[in-house]
């Protein structure tokens, strides 16, 4: 079985084609055609460690990701982890990709696809709140999606602001945040924070996406614009256990819609929108058969 580098990784998951694989993995999602139950999240015996758990199996592929999560690693990552996929008809163990990375290319065509659904009239200018992996990534995909975009980063880290600013985007045109009243078209907002990042008045003309606050306890995105806003999550069955921004605005689960319901039909206009991404096993089964497609016949 071939196991591909974190950079093998990147290279069989490029961010057009991994969009129009999840188009595709959504709408089998809906219709029952891949079956995705909810992640198992374990706690290790000295409870200084998560292990996760996710599976989806589809007509033609299964895939399962284990990842852990060990906060108070040192000399090795935080999060570690592993994508293996499988033949569908007959359980065949054949590939398996580096887990973290394709969790984050996978959950920033997430957005992208969310982006696209639900962008406002004009898109030149995104607030990306967040320095981390998640906010490295993000802007690989609109580097590659969107020539052009004028992206403001906020976050409390000068140097990692910096290093975003410096960074291989040079599609885009990337500042650090100057001033809080500024108007954004489009809100990424990419942490595990705990505490409110962005909460100003729900307006039709800021697309918000939430993509970090991945526990009940944590938050991004304030009340006013759950509350006032067409809320939309990526998957209905997880995001009842792990949006935090929505559980802890009481926002009520009837009102919330799913992506698998925008992606041929538009919202209503003049609507102010929150999209809300907490990711499923489903993702990864279609970033496995995007990278199926580039493995030579001999590596399976």
């Amino acid at each position: 079985m071939r196991l591909l580098s974190a950079s093998e990784t990147r290279q069989a998951l490029p961010f057009q084609p991994l969009i129009a694989a999840l188009r595709t993995a959504i709408a089998e999602y809906r219709d029952g055609t891949i079956i995705c139950p909810e992640r198992l999240v374990v706690p290790t015996a000295d409870r200084n460690g998560t292990v996760l758990s996710m599976v989806a199996c589809g007509p033609d592929l299964i895939a399962h990701k284990l990842l852990t999560i060990f906060p108070e690693n040192t000399a090795l990552p935080t999060l570690q982890g592993q994508v293996t996929c499988l033949d569908g008809q007959d359980g065949r163990f054949l590939f398996a990709m580096d887990g973290i990375t394709a969790t984050e290319r996978r959950t920033a065509a997430i957005s992208m696809l969310g982006l696209s659904c639900f962008r406002p009239a004009r898109l030149d200018h995104v607030l990306l709140i967040g320095t981390g992996a998640q906010a490295r990534v993000h802007l690989e995909a609109l580097n590659e999606l969107y020539p052009g975009l004028c992206v403001t980063i906020r976050g409390r880290n000068t140097q990692r602001i910096q290093s975003l600013i410096d960074g291989p985007y040079p599609a885009l045109r990337i500042r650090a945040e100057s001033d809080t009243a500024e108007h954004y078209d489009a809100v990424l907002a990419v942490t595990s924070s705990r505490d409110i990042l962005f909460d100003r008045e729900a307006s039709p003309e800021t697309l918000v996406i939430g993509v970090g606050a991945y526990r009940p306890d944590m938050i991004e995105i304030g009340p006013g614009i759950v509350l006032n806003s067409l809320c939309v999550v990526d998957d209905p069955i997880g995001a009842p256990h792990e949006a935090g921004d929505i559980l802890q605005a009481g926002k009520n689960w009837s009102e919330v819609g799913t992506l698998a319901d925008y992606l041929q039909a538009k919202p209503v206009q003049n609507q102010a929108v929150f999209f809300k991404s907490v990711g499923c096993a489903a993702w990864d089964l279609a970033a496995c058969r995007l990278a199926m497609q580039s493995l030579p016949e001999t590596f399976i």
